[in-house]
Order: C-alpha cells, then structure tokens, then sequence
C-alpha cells in the first residue's frame, strides 16, 4: 500500500480547490494548477469538516476493518492539519 507525504487534510483541501477552480471538475481555469497551488488553504476548514465528518465510520467501513483505529487515523489527520503553536 502507498503512503503519500502530504498530509492529508492539505490533499482533501486540494481536491476541493481543484473541484471549484479546475474546468475539468467544473470549474472555468483550463490550466489550474499554479490557481490550485496558491488557493488550497483557503479551502482548508473545508477539508477539516470533512475528515471530522470521516471520524465516525458508517457500518460498511467498520465491517471491513477495525473501527477505533480508523478513528486514531482521522484524528492524527485532523492534527496534523493545525499549525503548531510556538511558545516564545
């Protein structure tokens, strides 16, 4: 299995800016990508209701594995999209 490196809140908010900007999913910008680069963290909050959405798998995903540890998955997720505080 694949384990990609860019966290994962920052891909969702991708697919989202990419879904509203890119014409390929409806947008108007034929070429999308430099748009898409500068405006996914815009759609950050977005991405963020989703994967807090995701925590609780529906009865399909829990059959098919271990429900508590896709929970831990989504919230190490979740965290992973907060910016650390710095304490000066």
């Amino acid at each position: 299995m694949d384990v990609s490196t860019t966290p994962v809140a920052e891909r969702v908010a991708r697919v989202l800016a990419g879904q509203r900007i890119s014409a390929n999913a409806g947008g108007d910008a034929e070429s999308a990508s430099r748009l898409i680069d500068a405006a996914w963290a815009d759609y950050l909050p977005d991405a963020l209701a989703v994967l807090k959405t995701l925590r609780e798998p529906d009865k399909a995903m829990a059959a098919a594995g271990d429900p508590a540890v896709w929970e831990a998955m989504i919230l190490a997720g979740i965290k992973g999209a907060k910016p650390q505080t710095v304490v000066l």
